[in-house]
């Protein structure tokens, strides 16, 4: 495993960003091991929900994790605002930072991520192949 600390700077697309990064380092298969920072914008897709919901003003990162393949993350947020209420979900396109997101970006070299269409769930699932 190679760690690879990322520091996304104000107005990045936190996924976006999460991906393009994995794609220049060349990485087949990677976790976001943890993430923290803060957002202005939050898309979250709630569990069971067919798309996301937009959460805007102050927000904390208070945790960020998940797995990037060469085709897509399918990464999980949970963040507060600035009266402490917490939401968390499956991080959608359009998460705008804040000040700073610090995510811990791991490689696993020897192993290739892909998602293909699960039959039994209907998503897009991880597909773990080593190399």
């Amino acid at each position: 495993m190679r760690a690879h600390p990322l520091r996304l700077g104000p107005g990045a697309d936190l996924r976006a960003a999460i991906e393009a990064a994995a794609a220049e380092l060349g990485a087949q298969a990677a976790f976001v091991v943890q993430g923290i920072g803060s957002l202005s914008v939050a898309q979250l897709r709630y569990a069971g929900m067919p798309s996301a919901s937009e959460l805007r003003g102050d927000l904390e990162i208070l945790t960020l994790a998940g797995s990037v393949a060469p085709d897509g993350a399918h990464l999980h947020m949970s963040v507060s605002d600035g009266q402490g209420r917490v939401s968390g979900g499956h991080v959608a396109p359009g998460c705008v930072v804040r000040t700073t997101a610090e995510v811990l970006l791991a490689l696993l070299p020897g192993h290739a991520f892909s998602r293909e269409t699960d039959p039994a769930s209907g998503y897009k699932e991880l597909v773990v192949r080593t190399l």
